[in-house]
């Protein structure tokens, strides 16, 4: 009887904890942790492959649509520039993936290389003519092939603060760098010079003697010489009379001969300064003649440099104020004008 009451039991036991182990429901799984915000700075977005940036260079490849002039433009900040990028990797133009070095500091300061030294050559004019030439008188055909042969040959026309500039070291200038130059203030400058120089937009130095400037029709009018001076001619000296200022005249005494050179250097320079609102700071000799003591009075008044007429190019170690230019003639051919555009040199080294 006590075994059926036992057993009785643990068989109600078992079914109550039966019941309660399905009445229970399993646990709820922990949800996950939210992410919570890095505090981390982003990494910079990715360098684009194309560009590397040096202390003295940009390497970069070449993309569609950029020139040498929007690479100078933008790394040099100076459009005319292409050339100096074009120069260093020996190159005419861009195309898209060209590999391409943009130095950002000079280089061949003074132009001097292991093989010889960079020479500008300075071309200096008179008189121009329709269609009559003779030494000191070139024609409108000549002087256009001229300008011409400079554009397809690769020259450069710089201005004469370019070139002192060069001469100062304070900024390279391209290998093939030429200046021009006109000499006395005649009509035919204007008529025919002037708009072939506009065509090809070259700059020009005109050294004017203020005497001549009349209101004739062989010589230019201070209205033209505006003109002329707003549009790429750099108008500068050369003296008020044109007169010979290595040579004293009659009896002249020093001191007469000293005030008398003074007075062409300071008068003529501050008619033009008032005219043209413009400083004069390059002379050109008249007869291309000069001596130490008007050479000194030059630097004492403030004149960068002056020009004579040895016909010779000019290195960086020229004389300020014995500068070459060479007289091109009306009877040149072209062979004859090329001789004068020389712009290297390598005597020195052989």
């Amino acid at each position: 009887m006590f075994k059926k009451i036992l057993l009785s039991c643990l068989c109600l036991i078992g079914v109550g904890l039966f019941m309660v182990s399905c009445a229970t429901l399993p646990p709820r799984p922990e949800p996950e942790p939210l992410p919570r915000p890095s505090l981390e700075p982003a990494p910079p977005p990715p360098i684009p492959m194309n560009v590397r940036t040096f202390p003295d260079f940009v390497a970069l490849i070449a993309q569609p649509g950029e020139t040498l002039s929007s690479l100078a433009s933008k790394y040099l900040n100076d459009p005319s520039m292409g050339w100096f990028i074009a120069e260093f990797n020996g190159i005419a133009s861009l195309t898209p993936g060209q590999e391409v070095i943009v130095p950002l500091l000079p280089y061949g300061k003074g132009g001097l290389f292991l093989k010889g030294y960079q020479t500008v050559p300075i071309i200096s004019y008179h008189k121009f003519s329709k269609d009559k030439a003779d030494v000191l008188t070139v024609t409108e055909s000549a002087f256009a092939e001229q300008m011409k042969f400079l554009k397809e040959n690769g020259y450069r026309v710089i201005t004469l603060d370019e070139f002192f500039d060069f001469l100062d070291f304070k900024r390279p200038i391209p290998k093939k760098s030429v200046v021009i130059t006109i000499d006395d203030n005649w009509y035919s400058v204007y008529e025919i010079a002037f708009p072939i120089l506009k065509q090809y937009g070259y700059p020009a130095t005109l050294f004017v003697y203020t005497d001549l400037i009349l209101q004739g029709r062989k010589t230019l009018r201070w209205d033209l010489l505006v003109q002329m001076s707003k549009n790429g001619i750099d108008i500068q000296g050369h003296t008020k009379s044109h007169r010979n200022l290595n040579k004293r005249e009659g009896q002249e005494s020093f001191r007469d001969y000293f005030e008398a050179v003074k007075k062409e250097l300071t008068e003529s320079a501050e008619i033009i300064r008032k005219r043209l609102n413009k400083d004069v700071k390059y002379l050109a000799y008249p007869y291309g003649e000069t001596n130490p003591l008007i050479i000194a009075l030059l630097m004492k008044l403030g004149y960068r440099g002056a020009f004579t007429v040895e016909r010779d190019s000019n290195p960086f170690f020229i004389h300020p104020y014995s500068i070459n230019r060479s007289m091109i003639y009306g009877t040149f051919n072209l062979r004859e004008f090329e001789s004068n555009l020389n712009y290297f040199n390598d005597k020195m080294f052989r």
